[in-house]
């Protein structure tokens, strides 16, 4: 996950820097695929959305850049055809996976807004809240973990390295799919 050597507190993500350490010092040679938030995700707030106009995940004003999972798949696919075509092994190589916009709490509800055509609300950065509504569904140290994630959210950010960007659209041969037309996708 990107980020994972500085969101160490959050358990998701530090068992996934744990794993990047260990192929990094076995000197294997791999390309570890580092995504951010995926927009996907953001079906399992479509309901609550749509049906109490506001936009309920705490992720602040810092900015994530979420990426589509098309656009994961993508990637992922070009760099195991590349590997397997190289005549020699490749080192091991990092890719930090974003999304073409860094969305705030307030961008992703003004985006929702401009799709559903009426106002969406962003309620703010309530991670206590927040795991308390997530507890009602899944077990306490997930949501918990969730909870820490958010956090992360509101003093990190979840923002792409200079270049990360380019680095995606180059390897695609494209642009990256944007929120906003994901958003249009499942409001549909």
């Amino acid at each position: 996950m990107i980020h994972s050597d500085i969101y160490v507190n959050v358990p998701h993500f530090a068992g996934k820097f744990g794993v990047e350490r260990m192929i990094e010092q076995m000197g294997l040679s791999a390309t570890i695929l580092r995504p951010a938030y995926y927009m996907d995700d953001e079906i399992t707030i479509k309901d609550v959305v749509t049906g109490h106009g506001i936009y309920p995940m705490p992720i602040g004003d810092k900015g994530v850049a979420m990426i589509d999972a098309r656009d994961v798949g993508e990637v992922a696919a070009i760099e195991l055809v590349r590997r397997e075509e190289s005549p020699a092994p490749l080192p091991l190589t990092r890719i930090n996976l974003v999304g073409p916009d860094t969305l705030t709490g307030a961008s992703a509800a003004a985006i929702w807004t401009d799709v559903l055509g009426r106002t969406i609300a962003y309620p703010g950065d309530d991670t206590a809240g927040f795991e308390q509504n997530l507890r009602q569904f899944m077990p306490g140290w997930m949501a918990y973990d969730m909870r820490l994630m958010a956090e992360r959210f509101l003093t990190d950010g979840m923002v792409p390295d200079a270049g990360d960007r380019d680095r995606l659209t180059t390897l695609l041969g494209r642009p990256l799919r944007s929120y906003r037309d994901y958003v249009a996708q499942i409001a549909g």
